[in-house]
């Protein structure tokens, strides 16, 4: 088989480099596979609750930065400049409010069952849960990676996706949530070494950063005419506010009280009630580790500015007819897409400058990002499987039924994920990251609102609850389905989606959203019968210090009444429910 042009000259390199990774997570995993309850459902969900702040922290942040960051934030900060840097900063702004309800749950779906009783609150969260990892969290890590090992390896992305996803499953199957979480901690330490080598490389090949304002102002490539469409200057001309964190609240293509406040409620939504960050939360042995690990994530959450958004228009600045292409048929040349090329600043850079030793390096670094974000994605979706749907399928299925449904469901995740390999290629927009943040725009909004005013506003009832996320997510599914419809275009070729409906910026949307579905939650709730308070102890904030004995909602006999202390004497650790923002 030909060896591809990038590896001519660097096989021993890489594969040297590439063994000792190799040999390192082997190791990491084959621990975690020892030193762990794996043959309960608390040591295999939950890692045994006996998690520590560094690993945790490293774990939240691996989890949140997949490949899809690299390609997605890279390729806005190659069109855009460096506003979409103020989505990671936005965490760094963070304040917490502990709150030690003494509760035992494995899943956030099962928090609102206790605080609103019923299923369909929670059956509903479940399902929507796993759509969501389906359209946003796993598509995007797919696609992202399809784009790297195109643009690196020249391998059939088919192929190489399928050997991927196959690694990333056995990590998951065999080694529960502490192998995640251990993975997940040398994959950071990978991520962040070799992106900060490859931002050096970029800086020293322009002349550091002053001459990345001057160079990339001028990055404008010199293909701009097509006899097809009558294509604006404004087209692949770099946008005059590049180097604005705050933009135009009107005009702009991040409008500041949009990051500030829309944002705000993606955060709310992502950080604290997000099944896939929760749980590394949830692992942790005390409080102090948790907030531990939350300040160290936050810490790492700064650098993504640095080590992708000013790469990714560093490499506009070097590759500037590829990245910065405009007509249709030039891009499709060069990315097999019509709509633009940003999408391919990060590897391309990483093809082009890396020194032939280090390119190895930085394909573990996608890799690794890939792997653990889906790890974490596979093993949470099999939680909320196992803990919230088969439940109730088999509700008195044993605890090694529990594992066994949990690990199969992973495999179907795996085999939908394949099958969704085609639909991520065809659905390539002009900006991975926009794509990802839109559709937890029109999703996520309702969610968040439905656990703020749960946790601070104990009128809140069941009704007034499944009725807000039932409207807000029919008005989400309204501007996506529109969206979708339509296409939203680019510069060149317009969506011709009605204004009203899709003129909206995604986040102004989200900020919409979640007031709306406020306003019906609060207003059913005030019309219909209220939550008699011993049902609440400890699920909300104005309660959280009772000590009285808690009647569940569904409570039939005495056996579903909450007892603390017996919680936590099976367990060893209760919930701690977290604000991050």
């Amino acid at each position: 088989m030909e060896i591809p042009e990038i590896f001519i000259g660097m096989e021993i390199h890489t594969l040297s480099l590439e063994g000792h990774i190799l040999d390192n997570h082997t190791v990491v995993f084959l621990q975690a596979m020892v030193s762990t309850n794996r043959g309960t459902v608390g040591g295999f969900f939950l890692a045994g609750r006996s998690m520590v702040w560094w690993p945790i922290g490293a774990s939240l942040f691996a989890s949140n930065i997949g490949s899809g960051h690299f390609v997605g934030l890279a390729g806005n900060g190659a069109a855009g400049g460096i506003a979409t840097g103020g989505f990671e900063w936005n965490v760094c702004a963070n304040y917490f409010h502990p709150s030690e309800f003494l509760i035992y749950v494995v899943t956030m779906p099962e928090y609102l069952k206790k605080r609103f009783g019923g299923d369909r609150i929670r059956m509903y969260l479940s399902v929507l849960s796993l759509f969501m990892y389906i359209f946003t969290k796993i598509s995007a890590d797919m696609f992202s990676g399809a784009i790297f090992i195109r643009e690196a390896l020249g391998l059939n992305i088919y192929v190489a996706v399928v050997i991927l996803l196959a690694i990333t499953a056995l990590y998951t199957v065999t080694g529960g949530l502490a192998a995640v979480i251990y993975t997940d901690t040398l994959q950071t330490i990978i991520m962040v070494v070799g992106s900060f080598i490859l931002m050096g490389f970029s800086f020293n090949e322009i002349g550091g950063y002053n001459a990345l304002e001057e160079k990339y102002m001028n990055a404008i490539t010199t293909k701009t005419t097509d006899p097809l469409f009558n294509i604006s200057e404004k087209c692949y001309t770099p946008r005059a506010d590049s180097f604005h964190l705050f933009r135009d609240p009107i005009n702009g293509d991040l409008p500041w009280p949009a990051l500030i406040f829309g944002l705000s409620v993606l955060a709310i939504w992502y950080w604290c009630t997000d099944q896939v960050i929760v749980q590394r939360c949830l692992s942790a042995k005390n409080m102090s580790h948790v907030k531990a690990g939350c300040i160290l994530c936050g810490y790492l959450k700064l650098l993504p500015m640095y080590l992708m958004v000013f790469p990714g228009m560093v490499s506009r600045v070097l590759y500037t007819d590829v990245i910065g292409c405009v007509v249709p048929s030039v891009c499709k040349q060069y990315c097999d897409t019509e709509v633009g090329c940003s999408n391919i600043a990060y590897p391309r850079l990483v093809v082009k400058l890396m020194p032939q030793g280090l390119r190895g390096l930085m394909l573990s670094v996608m890799l690794a990002s890939l792997m653990s974000s889906l790890t974490s994605i596979f093993n949470s979706a099999s939680t909320l499987f196992t803990m919230d749907l088969y439940t109730k399928i088999r509700p008195h299925a044993k605890e090694r039924e529990l594992m066994l449904a949990g690990r199969v469901f992973i495999l179907v995740l795996i085999g939908i994920s394949i099958a969704w390999i085609p639909i991520v290629q065809t659905a390539q927009s002009g900006q991975l990251f926009d794509y990802i943040q839109s559709i937890t725009s029109y999703l996520g909004p309702p969610i968040a609102a439905i656990f703020l005013l749960g946790i601070f506003i104990k009128r809140v009832n069941e009704q007034g609850a499944f009725w807000g996320l039932i409207i807000g997510l029919l008005i989400g599914l309204s501007r996506m389905i529109t969206e979708f419809v339509y296409g939203t275009g680019n510069c060149v070729k317009p969506s011709n989606c009605p204004w009203i409906i899709c003129g909206i910026h995604y986040l102004y949307f989200a900020l919409i959203l979640f007031g709306a579905t406020c306003i019906i939650v609060l207003g059913v709730s005030l019309i219909t019968k209220p939550i008699d308070d011993v049902h609440l102890y400890r699920l909300c904030w104005s309660l959280r210090n009772r000590k009285e004995e808690r009647i569940d909602l569904d409570a039939g006999n005495s056996s579903n009444n909450d007892n603390d202390s017996e919680a936590e004497d099976d367990e060893g650790n209760s919930l701690m429910i977290y604000f991050f923002e």
